[in-house]
């Protein structure tokens, strides 16, 4: 039976979630029971994707990031995919008319993983932050709005600031791997090789705009996606507030986490928020 093979694609897109990123995972976990696979079929698939360009050293990560793009198309153009992530991505795309300029932004950025290493300019670090971050929190819009396409529109641009503040905390974050290892540098103007209080001050000022902004939106969510993405807002606001008050060369030397522990106080914080309606 088709259904069969559908509920497992959509549980292996789970499972990747739950063990790739508890702290989403979470996230994910409190929205509505309505919507949760869809939400975890887009994060399987961008974490492929990212996992290809990241972690797959050693093998031709240009051919698989090239073969990944293709078999998409053909699952979307079938309808089906033997590659459980893909099945149940194009199932959400078609259910929730998520446009394929999103998808391709997103492909385009990944790309760029495999051949650039620094972003000088502005424009480079904005193009780069929204295929990778702010197309991906338009998909979940997609599904949280359920095909309103004027309720999209009206939340569109906070959706792409919570992205965006999503993003720049998982770079400064892993500044250590992105420097060290992958030999990459996302914030131009910044040498990572003399990473200063004030240039990571600068960053995270940058930050708090974004998240400044994206709250706004965060208020205005259907009551199915709200307190969800409330306790991812959250979780990486309390990120960035240990990165603020951990010393810039600590950053450059050791990955900075909320531990399980702080984790599970603030969803009951944001739990309590919620239920007093102060989001």
């Amino acid at each position: 039976m088709k259904q069969l093979f559908d509920d497992v694609s959509f549980k292996c897109s789970k499972l990747v979630t739950k063990n790739y990123s508890t702290s989403f995972s979470l996230a994910v976990y409190m929205l509505s029971p309505s919507i949760r696979d869809a939400i975890y079929s887009i994060y399987g698939f961008v974490r492929f994707a990212d996992e290809i360009v990241d972690s797959f050293h050693g093998y031709a990560k240009e051919d698989l990031i090239t073969e990944f793009e293709e078999e998409y198309y053909k699952a979307f153009e079938r309808g089906i995919s033997l590659n459980p992530i893909l099945n149940s991505f194009q199932q959400t795309v078609k259910e929730y008319n998520i446009t394929d300029d999103l998808i391709q932004s997103f492909l385009r950025s990944m790309k760029l993983d495999l051949i650039k290493s620094d972003y000088y300019s502005k424009e480079e670090y904005d193009a780069y932050i929204y295929g990778s971050a702010d197309v991906v929190g338009l998909m979940c819009l997609k599904v949280f709005v359920k095909g309103d396409d004027e309720r999209y529109t009206q939340l569109k641009d906070e959706a792409m600031r919570l992205g965006s503040a999503f993003q720049k905390v998982n770079f400064l974050r892993d500044l250590k791997d992105d420097n060290l290892v992958l030999n990459r540098n996302y914030f131009p103007g910044v040498d990572l090789n003399s990473f200063d209080e004030n240039a990571k001050t600068s960053i995270i000022n940058e930050i708090e705009e974004d998240f400044r902004i994206a709250f706004e939106g965060i208020v205005k969510l259907p009551i199915e996606a709200k307190f969800g993405v409330y306790t991812a807002y959250i979780y990486y606001k309390k990120l960035l507030k240990k990165l603020e008050n951990t010393p810039c060369h600590e950053i450059g030397s050791a990955r900075i986490r909320v531990s399980n522990y702080t984790k599970a106080g603030l969803l009951a914080k944001s739990f309590v928020s919620y239920k007093l309606k102060l989001v």
